[in-house]
């Protein structure tokens, strides 16, 4: 039998997620999670006083509340509809694999429609702490004696991460989706400065976890490089790849040209097989400034990463190699400036700056400064693994560069390449505002589908599986 506890909610919601679970012949129990001075609608129910849901004091008095060998964690307040037999179907998953945790893929009502919400399956690296169970999770109490830290925020995923945990690739209930903003707004909750408080317990809570696995790293083995072994003949060189572009390549193009530096520095836009009018553009830029090197590879199967691997493999790719994404700008004429002097600065393997989001005509949008101050000196190398990204512009030392390589994807090649060289290298972090992130209809991460989020969370779950392994195949 199994006792589930539910959030608490307004009543007829609560009503509908109540009488849904009654349907299941194995639910001893329900249970109200209600937090201190909130009482519920219904009565006759028992009720949980909690602080915050996931706090490692409702983990604790679930766990000492519940008298049977596992429990139902409903995590949304809104109406919970479960589809036939899935709670038995949880159950038996959990005793056929011994599993702590089993969630499963599901439907959503969104905007009145019903949709499917597949999950993915988790790997070694799956240790972000937005990864996705849903909202229905089945957890056997095979750890009795549990140490559930001390977090407000970070309970849950302390707990979670060192679970076993089982997807069930089948649809097995169905919830109320509330947040309807598309992927392109969600992707940087993180970072906002609201959030900055959670996000320092996650960081405790994940960074415990690496040292609890041996897979911690220590900042004060971090690499220095010899910026000056090789001779350049340029400084620094902005790597643009592009690919039908032709609303923004010039404005990008235009602000790195525009540069006011005291070095040589040029500009590689590879041009990837453009269909729109962006070569044209780039032709005559390239006619009336001697700074722009346009190159179109001849390979057909190149994603941004490969696109990359042209520019700084280029006989002309100078000792810096920095980012420009093609539709965005640098903010201001020391753009480049300021992150060569910060490579000096340390002798840094990379630099990452920060950048405001905009809109198309450049107007600040939230969450407004993205300065990922998630990375510190200190931590900024075990903390990348739980984050989703590191910020931008990205700047890199050309001849590590050219060792390590580009993954030849369009999603992800960054953050590898951030894992990569802060496994053994220094990396420098610039906190101000370098950067416009222009957000429009045109951008390749503005609306997502769940199955395109699902492969891109996939992807770098990935990344953070190889580098796990390599940190726990080197101890």
């Amino acid at each position: 039998m199994l006792q589930v506890y539910v959030c608490n909610a307004p009543k007829q919601d609560l009503e509908l997620t109540i009488e849904s679970l009654m349907q299941s012949s194995i639910v001893r129990e329900i249970v109200v999670l209600c937090r201190c001075g909130e009482s519920c609608e219904i009565s006759g129910m028992k009720v949980l006083e909690i602080d915050t849901l996931f706090s490692s004091k409702t983990m604790a008095k679930i766990y000492n509340d519940c008298p049977t060998s596992s429990f139902v964690f409903y995590t949304k307040s809104t109406p919970l509809y479960l589809s036939q037999f899935a709670l038995e179907r949880m159950a038996q998953v959990a005793n056929d694999t011994l599993a702590d945790i089993v969630y499963a893929d599901h439907y959503v009502v969104k905007n009145n429609q019903k949709l499917p919400s597949p999950t993915i399956d988790r790997q070694l690296g799956s240790v972000r702490d937005d990864f996705d169970f849903g909202s229905l999770l089945y957890i056997s109490k095979n750890q009795q004696n549990d140490d559930f830290g001390n977090y407000n925020y970070a309970g849950f995923y302390s707990f979670w991460l060192k679970r076993k945990t089982i997807r069930i690739p089948e649809f097995l209930y169905t919830e109320v989706e509330v947040d309807t903003r598309n992927s392109g707004e969600k992707q940087f909750d993180y970072v906002n400065p609201r959030n900055r408080e959670v996000q320092l317990e996650m960081e405790a809570a994940f960074t415990s976890y690496l040292q609890t696995i041996g897979g911690c790293l220590d900042s004060k083995k971090m690499q220095e490089v010899n910026l000056l072994e090789k001779e350049f003949s340029v400084e620094a060189s902005v790597i643009i790849p592009v690919r039908n572009r032709e609303k923004t390549i010039a404005d990008a193009v235009n602000s790195a040209l525009n540069q006011t530096t005291n070095f040589k520095y040029n500009i590689i836009v590879v041009d990837n097989h453009s269909t729109d009018g962006t070569t044209e553009i780039l032709q005559q830029l390239a006619r009336e400034n001697a700074q722009l090197i346009h190159v179109i590879p001849d390979q057909m199967d190149l994603g941004i990463g490969g696109c990359w691997n042209v520019g700084i493999h280029h006989d002309s790719c100078g000792r810096f190699a920095i980012q420009l994404d093609s539709d965005d700008l640098y903010q201001s004429k020391h753009t480049l400036q300021k992150i060569v002097d910060k490579f000096y600065e340390g002798n840094y393997a990379m630099v990452i700056g920060s950048y405001t989001m905009t809109d198309f005509e450049m107007n600040i949008i939230p969450p407004g400064l993205i300065d990922h101050k998630e990375w510190t000196d200190d931590n900024g190398m075990n903390n990348s693994l739980r984050i989703n990204g590191l910020g931008a512009p990205r700047a890199f030392y050309t001849p590590l560069l050219r060792k390590i390589n580009v993954p030849n994807t369009s999603y992800g090649e960054d953050y590898a390449l951030g894992l990569r060289i802060g496994r053994e290298w220094k990396i420098g972090r610039i906190y101000e505002s370098l950067y416009l992130c222009r957000r429009w209809e045109g951008n390749s991460d503005a609306v997502l589908s769940i199955e395109k989020v699902n492969s891109n969370n996939r992807y770098k779950d990935f990344l953070r599986t190889i580098e796990l392994m390599s940190r726990l195949n080197q101890k």
